[in-house]
């Protein structure tokens, strides 16, 4: 990867990539006290970065690769860049994809053109089958992080970066098997050796983290994130030794963390990023620095309604904006309403109510009330609590149960 092949990649992909102009992000400038900059690649044709690699790499092919057709693995986001990729071309695509794949991810990869063929679980079942077909088959594949070619074409995110903010001190990029990384971080070093260029993974998929503590590539036993995008077992070999050696360091983020973070982007940017795409904004909370030029990637946005609607409520209930209580109340007329009059006193908003006389032999004694709540944050909700205990109820906090 030179400065030549990421200037010939970054003039390629002007051919199909939308402009994704850096956002300067007041409400994360101010939580973290740096000047904090997004990369919106969630806003590119196909929701994610990946149709830069893939545009680069099947442009470098041979008349007779294309003509075998193409075949890939992909837990969704590479996969429409290939396929994407090869429809304006006008090759046939083939791809293999984990059967947990969202399933926009699926539909858009089939809206494209391409056949799609679902394998495995996580992304490293799906690519074995998809070299067993290739090889059978005789298909071109197109590897989604593990090819220098691939990821020159995705570094070419950092020379947007260099153009719009020449001062940048640090870019976050996200990581699941490194051609990303492998790209950004390698052009960033040849243009500013400088800069700190940190990756991020999801704490249960760090197949990089480790692999770069054992000084080699090293598989994880099993992956856990909700960041399916970054869900891979086993990082690159051949984009590796370009990550050891521009890479700064490596932040792991928790999954509920990515959750808090959906609400903040969505809230504060009005842009809907995936799970994988917010793994830098979480990271950016983990910076030990100040006064800094810090650009987030966002990698991709493609998510699907279930998951989408999944996380909305966990991250209001993390954020204390939805919770459930349990209050414990004598079973006569009035108490019910005693209860709502001290709840919109507090302008808590009911959202749900469960009125269960059966939790004692004797009801006279105490039925339950279970309500979920909206209210304005976890202070408020405390709030709330303290007015109904002080009025004589055992109100306990529970964890909301089902679609709010």
């Amino acid at each position: 990867m030179t400065l030549d092949k990421f200037e010939e990649a970054s003039e390629k992909v002007n051919e199909v990539v939308l402009p994704t102009n850096l956002i300067y992000s007041e409400y994360f400038s101010q939580q973290t006290g740096n000047k904090v900059y997004l990369k919106p690649e969630n806003m590119q044709y196909t929701g994610a970065y990946k149709v830069r690699g893939a545009y680069y790499k099947i442009s470098t092919m041979s008349p007779e690769e294309r003509e075998k057709g193409l075949i890939t693995a992909s837990a969704g986001n590479h996969a429409q860049g290939v396929a994407y990729a090869a429809k304006l071309f006008g090759v046939p695509a083939t791809i293999v994809m984990p059967t947990t794949t969202p399933l926009i991810k699926v539909n858009r990869t089939k809206g494209y053109g391409a056949e799609v063929v679902l394998h495995g679980s996580v992304y490293d079942e799906a690519c074995q089958k998809a070299l067993e077909i290739a090889e059978e088959t005789g298909a071109t594949f197109v590897h989604p992080f593990n090819d220098t070619t691939v990821a020159t074409g995705q570094g070419t995110i950092a020379m947007e970066i260099f153009k719009e903010l020449p001062t940048v001190d640090i870019i976050l990029v996200p990581i699941g098997g490194g051609g990303l990384a492998a790209g950004v971080s390698t052009l960033a070093k040849l243009l500013n050796p400088n800069i700190t260029v940190i990756g991020v993974e999801p704490a249960g998929a760090s197949c990089m983290k480790a692999s770069l503590e054992a000084g080699k590539v090293v598989t994880l036993p099993g992956v856990e994130t909700i960041a399916d995008g970054t869900a891979v077992k086993t990082p690159g070999d051949i984009v590796f030794p370009y990550i050891q050696k521009n890479l700064d360091d490596i932040i792991t983020i928790e999954d509920n963390e990515l959750i808090e973070n959906f609400l903040d982007v969505l809230e504060n940017h009005k842009m809907l990023v995936e799970n994988s795409g917010l793994l830098t904004v979480a990271a950016l909370q983990h910076l030990k620095c100040k006064d800094k030029k810090v650009v987030s990637i966002l990698s991709g946005g493609n998510m699907d309604v279930i998951t989408l609607s999944s996380v909305v409520q966990h991250g209001l209930i993390a954020r204390g904006r939805v919770f459930t209580v349990a209050v414990q109340l004598p079973d006569r007329p009035g108490e019910l309403v005693n209860v709502a009059d001290i709840i919109a006193k507090q302008k808590g908003n009911v959202i749900r109510l469960e009125h269960n006389q059966f939790v004692s032999i004797n009801r006279n004694a105490a039925v339950e009330l279970r309500i979920t709540l909206e209210a304005f944050g976890k202070e408020h909700k405390q709030e709330i609590l303290k007015a109904l205990r002080d009025h004589g109820y055992d109100a306990k906090e529970e964890a909301p149960t089902g679609m709010y």
